[in-house]
């Protein structure tokens, strides 16, 4: 079975960096688009960045200039690094794949990793 896996997550103070990561785990044979997604408190879920499997990113205005997704197809880990913070960015950041081929080779979509908390404060 497919998990991701996220680690990185911690309190830092405002103008600080973190650097998420997040990998898969499992058998399958390819992964399509990986992002970042957050939710802070009586909020809704929003959109971090993403990356498809070939490069191409994209991201929230709010995070643009401050925030960079990667990816390492070889480790099947995606990372966003984090500069720049500010106390609105704390919040829950959870991984997610959008389409997973397992060894089934059906494809699966929309898999999410358990969360991991940002917290930015002084």
């Amino acid at each position: 079975q497919v998990q991701l896996v996220e680690s990185g997550g911690g309190l830092v103070q405002p103008g600080g960096s973190l650097r998420l990561s997040c990998a898969a785990s499992g058998s399958f044979f390819s992964i399509n688009a990986m992002g970042w997604y957050r939710q802070a408190p009586g909020k809704q879920r929003e959109l971090v960045a993403t990356i498809t499997n070939s490069g191409s990113m994209n991201y929230a205005d709010s995070v643009k200039g401050r925030f960079t997704i990667s990816r390492d197809n070889t480790k099947n880990t995606v990372y966003l690094q984090m500069n720049s913070l500010k106390p609105e960015d704390t919040a829950v950041y959870y991984c997610n794949a959008d389409r997973i081929l397992p060894m089934t080779k059906v494809w699966e979509y929309d898999y999410w990793g358990q969360g991991t908390q940002v917290t930015v404060s002084s």
